[in-house]
């Protein structure tokens, strides 16, 4: 079960079910992929919920890591997310009103409500 407190939520992934949180490592890693000068800047950068498949491999690739899975973003990449890229953003979103709404009871833990996946 996730702590949604932590930030934390789960997905499935190739058929097992995976916690993916951003973790303060995983954070100063995103940090450093999209040159964020501080969280506030990194926010910002994920405000408009325009995010390319790269950005998105990128903050799925931190919150596997930061859930405790050694994987590399070439191999996140690879992954099948259940219900697809669909599935694949709400997830994203979810991990992101996670992490920087600070545990909101938002959504269901899994790629949260479909309603609002441009979050």
């Amino acid at each position: 079960m996730v702590n949604r407190r932590r930030g934390e939520i789960e997905a499935t992934i190739e058929g097992r079910r995976h916690v993916l949180v951003l973790t303060l490592g995983a954070l100063a890693e995103l940090e450093a992929a999209f040159r964020a000068e501080n969280l506030v800047a990194l926010a910002e950068r994920f405000a408009d919920g325009r995010l390319s498949a790269q950005d998105i491999t990128r903050i799925l690739g931190a919150g596997l890591r930061g859930g405790g899975w050694d994987i590399a973003d070439g191999e996140v990449a690879r992954l099948r997310f259940a219900g697809g890229a669909p599935e694949t953003v709400r997830l994203v979103a979810a991990l992101l009103r996670a992490t920087f709404l600070c545990g909101s009871d938002e959504g269901n833990g899994e790629g949260g409500d479909p309603s609002d996946a441009g979050a």
